[in-house]
């Protein structure tokens, strides 16, 4: 498609746009009683008018049943995480079974690191990305630590190429085959949450499979964003946030994956808790764990419900979308979002640099751009004047179209924002 920067333009996209009735589906702040231009679905996504509803009906379930409700509320809590196994698995491309809500991410990373990090005496080194977002970083640390290892000897970082803004997929595998036996895990993100670099979490698996290893994904800027088929990949397991892209509220619930062909492995250490044992027979007080058979199994705790009924308003809406409708989307408002900024970048002093990757293989729903010749006020210019973006030192804004919510003419609007912000300071 040709695109052009006329307001007239961008309004026929949006006319044309097969998702464009779910954007009156979700909350906009308000700037001079208009939506805000929102940017930062891939920290924080808007809220579904639909969550209210379903966490009224948990509350009014409470007041009504109070502890009745895990068994006779409309949607029983005591089963209530099995309704995100069926939306969930086709938004991962898992089976229903490999998949559970538990927990908050970094914390099932730790838990599931106690079953698929191992370390022995000759085989205990992590590969993962250089600058993951610094909780990977500080799990990968106090982990080793934990294992009595050193962590400068411990993790190994794929560092970018001198010059370049992204990790070159030739470079991991090559730093898997050389740290060969001596790899224990494999643990990227899926997606860069920095660069917006989308990692072929395929071709690394085999890889890290070759040399013995386990391979791990941290998917808190994937899930709900690229199509995802970690069961075919034959990842060994995976963790997301689902506030990001999936909408759920703020610190919600994680997701996880664990691949069924570790599912009956009694060898496979675990920590274990009493919602993870077996559902049957949960409420003997039975003295020893016999866990649910699947990804449920890794459970510890009761699910914190009030917190997991805006996630299941999302994900119900995932599943009527589809994933594939929201890629399509995705894939053309994120270049219709390059083609502005590159036509703004010949209209005003300074250039503009784009971080991610311009192969629409190696990115999603994000553009990192490098304000060169500007600084913090462009950004601060951009927030009071209704565009809500996300600032990264020393001068990158990050962009996340989000294709449920954000319009064509939003990125329109946004390229007049931003050449005025320019032209100001």
């Amino acid at each position: 498609m040709t695109f052009q920067n006329r307001v007239q333009f961008a309004q026929q996209l949006d006319a044309q746009d097969e998702l464009k009735k779910y954007r009156n589906e979700f909350i906009f702040p308000q700037h001079n009683d208009k939506n805000v231009i929102y940017f930062t679905g891939n920290s924080l996504g808007l809220q579904p008018k639909s969550a209210k509803t379903y966490v009224d009906e948990v509350m009014n379930d409470w007041a009504n049943l109070a502890v009745e409700g895990h068994f006779y509320a409309d949607k029983p809590w005591w089963d209530y995480h099995e309704r995100f196994a069926n939306p969930l698995s086709k938004i991962v491309g898992a089976k229903p079974s490999e998949v559970t809500v538990m927990n908050t991410l970094t914390v099932n990373l730790h838990l599931l690191m106690v079953s698929f990090y191992r370390p022995t005496k000759t085989r205990y080194k992590i590969i993962c990305e250089e600058k993951a977002f610094p909780s990977d970083q500080y799990m990968f640390q106090s982990q080793v630590n934990f294992h009595g290892y050193k962590p400068e000897d411990a993790i190994v970082e794929i560092k970018r190429r001198e010059g370049e803004h992204n990790i070159r997929l030739e470079d991991i595998l090559a730093k898997i085959k050389e740290v060969g036996d001596e790899l224990a895990l494999v643990l990227f993100g899926g997606v860069n949450y920095y660069t917006g670099q989308v990692f072929d979490m395929k071709t690394i698996t085999e890889a890290g499979h070759k040399q013995g290893a386990k391979v791990g994904f941290d998917l808190a800027h994937a899930a709900g964003n690229i199509k995802l088929e970690l069961h075919d990949w034959n990842i060994d397991f995976a963790s997301w946030c689902s506030y990001k892209y999936m909408n759920s509220g703020p610190g919600n619930a994680s997701g996880c994956f664990v691949h069924e062909k570790h599912h009956n492995d009694a060898d496979l250490p675990r920590l274990a808790g009493w919602w993870g044992h077996n559902k049957e027979r949960r409420f003997k007080m039975e003295p020893t764990f016999d866990p649910v058979h699947g990804a449920d199994g890794w459970q510890i705790s009761n699910l914190p419900i009030l917190s997991l009924a805006p996630y299941l308003a999302s994900v119900e809406m995932f599943a009527e979308v589809g994933m594939d409708k929201l890629i399509a989307k995705r894939n053309q408002i994120t270049a219709y979002l390059e083609f502005i900024l590159h036509e703004i970048d010949k209209e005003v002093k300074g250039h503009f640099e784009i971080l991610t990757p311009s192969n629409q293989e190696e990115r999603a729903c994000q553009l990192s751009v490098f304000l060169h010749g500007e600084g913090r006020p462009l950004f601060d210019y951009l927030m009071k004047n209704g565009v809500i973006t996300d600032w990264r030192e020393p001068n990158v804004i990050r962009l996340a179209p989000v294709p449920l919510y954000c319009s064509y003419e939003d990125m329109y609007d946004f390229g007049q924002i931003l050449k005025k912000g320019i032209e100001k300071h």
